[in-house]
């Protein structure tokens, strides 16, 4: 089991590594994290800045989590608010990184090809950060309840089940407005392979890193 020291180290790394994937799907232009691009098209829908949607939708998700917990946790609600600051403002600023260097101007094939790495180093994150369990995204956190409280510990199960509010979010979205932005081919790969590769990356992605599990 490690202690509190080194899993603030895994934490920090994941964070970093989260928004740096992120920000590199983001920067190809081929379609990003289900959530990600859930929050694009409800910011167009009603006509809201990006960061003010991103900000409150991640609001709503922390208290839903605190209703499928069925009791108020204050850590756990402070946490998810926590991780929306530092994560929101590396995906931009890293993302002008990756546009300086050019990863928007590289044929399609290239673009391909890092959107998936970026997607993988998402679901690797992920992965770290909920092992770790000390501040988690609050998207992430639901899937994260929903496998452990309800979907005996099933990392897929539960990433699909997750995928249920922005889904609708994306639908509704396009029922109203007639129009999808930021959905892709990175989109379609995150949501049939991201709870497979996290399931992977628990056990082969700094192994001796366990879960820390409080639901």
């Amino acid at each position: 089991m490690q202690d509190f020291g080194q899993r603030m180290r895994f934490l920090a790394f994941s964070i970093f590594l989260n928004s740096a994937a992120n920000a590199l799907t983001i920067s190809t232009n081929l379609g990003s994290a289900v959530w990600t691009g859930s929050s694009v098209n409800l910011s167009n829908w009603i006509n809201v800045p990006l960061g003010t949607t991103l900000f409150a939708y991640g609001i709503v998700i922390t208290i839903l989590n605190q209703v499928l917990l069925g009791t108020f946790d204050r850590r756990r609600f402070v946490s998810n608010l926590l991780y929306i600051v530092p994560f929101s403002y590396l995906v931009e600023w890293i993302g002008y990184f990756w546009n300086w260097i050019g990863v928007g101007r590289l044929n399609l094939t290239g673009r391909v090809i890092v959107d998936i790495i970026g997607l993988f180093g998402v679901a690797f994150a992920v992965s770290i950060y909920q092992r770790c369990n000390i501040i988690m995204h609050p998207n992430d956190d639901l899937a994260y309840i929903l496998r452990f409280k309800f979907l005996h510990g099933s990392a897929v199960i539960a990433q699909w089940a997750s995928y249920v509010p922005p889904l609708t979010i994306i639908i509704l979205s396009w029922y109203f407005t007639g129009e999808l932005h930021a959905i892709g081919f990175g989109t379609i790969w995150a949501l049939v392979t991201q709870g497979i590769i996290m399931a992977w990356a628990d056990v082969h992605v700094f192994p001796r890193l366990k879960h820390h599990v409080d639901v």
